[in-house]
């Protein structure tokens, strides 16, 4: 006869091991459905609280937000007076009128128009006329006036001018902004 706890032995010793890789194998690796319960326990914790501002940083005021600068800057601002000697580059936003001087002596400027890519003038004096107007991104107007008459242009605006022997010569630049540059030089 056989021994009766023989034959436990030997299902208790294939029965355990199988029980241990087992439960090793739903431990290790794969998101289970224990894992996947304590995944959804941990993302449904409430956000950890900001700290509050320490009593200094609470008494101090925010910042002002900085004003923006103007989108169109010029050497001489916005001040048609720095014009009146025959050198200037300001920026305008609406019409305005200049008097200086040019080689047949005094003369006024009007700008006539200024708007969004768009700039008109007129120029007058004892013996000179000009105007003209200019639209279009990038464009503007250019006049040289030389002892007994002037040269204009307008359409793509190139770069300031330079200086030219014996002359005055007058830039009007239009904006995409609404504002115009305007540049004189003379000799």
């Amino acid at each position: 006869m056989s021994d009766p706890t023989t034959g436990t032995r030997r299902t208790a010793g294939l029965v355990l091991p199988a029980m241990l890789t087992a439960l090793a194998l739903a431990g290790c690796g794969g998101v289970g459905e224990g894992a996947q319960s304590a995944q959804n326990a941990q993302s449904a914790r409430p956000a950890a609280p900001s700290p509050s501002p320490s009593p200094s940083q609470a008494s101090q005021s925010p910042s002002p937000t900085p004003t923006p600068s103007p989108a169109v800057t010029a050497a001489d601002g916005s001040d048609p007076e720095a014009c009146t000697d025959g050198n200037c580059e300001i920026a305008v936003s609406e019409p305005v009128t200049i008097r200086f001087e040019i080689p047949d002596g005094p003369a006024k400027l009007t700008l006539t128009k200024v708007g969004e890519n768009e700039v008109g003038y007129k120029v007058t004096s004892a013996n000179s006329r000009a105007s003209g107007e200019a639209s279009g991104d990038g464009s503007g107007c250019v006049v040289v006036f030389y002892s007994g008459g002037s040269s204009s242009s307008c359409g793509r605006a190139g770069k300031p001018p330079r200086e030219r022997k014996g002359a005055v010569v007058l830039q009007v630049v239009a904006g995409a902004e609404g504002t115009a540059i305007l540049r004189l030089v003379s000799a």
